[in-house]
């Protein structure tokens, strides 16, 4: 497939770049130029691309949207191709996230998260001025001592959607995670649950498994 043809001019001609979109209108094309712009091969692979689109479209039907997070997505066309390392991180054993509201007015947040990392059970604890940056510090403290490249990542945005058709306490929730390594690269993951909580996990585990891999790792 020709990018061209989604051009009605050269987009360099006025001072911009061509960036493909996937959504869940997305089709093979789309996803396969999608994957080209990312550096990945999916037109050798034609059992994976078919695989890739329909994921993109059972995830984008259940609320997950990889318009705005290419790491999710490279993240995705690489776990459906061959010889492709998309191992994670850690694994988890779980996690536990409380708020406390204080007779002094303060609120303060705690995380403890239980992970194997390289065949070793950690367990860490921290505190942050949300459930969210709680649970993201814990993560970082679990990780650190095997991954020190951590310590130059920065949750650099959060951002909460409630999806369309849901309401009350109850709605299914999007969440983006922008991250940035300090050296002027930066990516951004997707989450999606009905608890917040969880979908900003989906979302942090993206980003640090996206930030850790071998292929960012070498670019960097």
């Amino acid at each position: 497939m020709d990018p061209v043809l989604y051009n009605h001019i050269d987009p360099s001609i006025v001072g911009n770049d061509m960036r493909i979109l996937v959504t869940e209108m997305a089709g093979r094309a789309s996803i396969e130029l999608k994957s080209r712009e990312l550096g990945l091969d999916l037109a050798g692979h034609p059992e994976a691309l078919s695989a890739v689109t329909r994921r993109v479209k059972e995830l984008e039907a259940r609320g997950w949207s990889f318009e705005a997070a290419d790491a999710s997505f490279e993240l995705l066309v690489r776990s459906e191709l061959p010889g492709e390392s998309t191992a994670k991180p850690f694994a988890l054993e779980s996690y536990r996230v409380q708020v406390e509201h204080r007779e002094d007015g303060a609120v303060v947040s705690e995380a403890t998260v239980k992970v194997r990392v390289r065949g070793e059970r950690v367990i860490a604890t921290a505190e942050g001025n949300g459930p969210v940056n709680a649970l993201d510090e814990a993560l970082r403290v679990a990780l650190r001592r095997h991954y020190p490249a951590l310590a130059h990542f920065e949750l650099a945005d959060y951002k909460v959607r409630i999806l369309e058709g849901s309401h009350g306490s109850g709605a299914v929730t999007r969440v983006l995670v922008e991250t940035a390594d300090g050296g002027g690269r930066d990516w951004t993951t997707v989450g999606v649950h009905e608890n917040v909580v969880e979908a900003s996990w989906h979302a942090l585990v993206d980003a640090l498994t996206y930030g850790l891999s071998p292929a960012q790792i070498s670019a960097r």
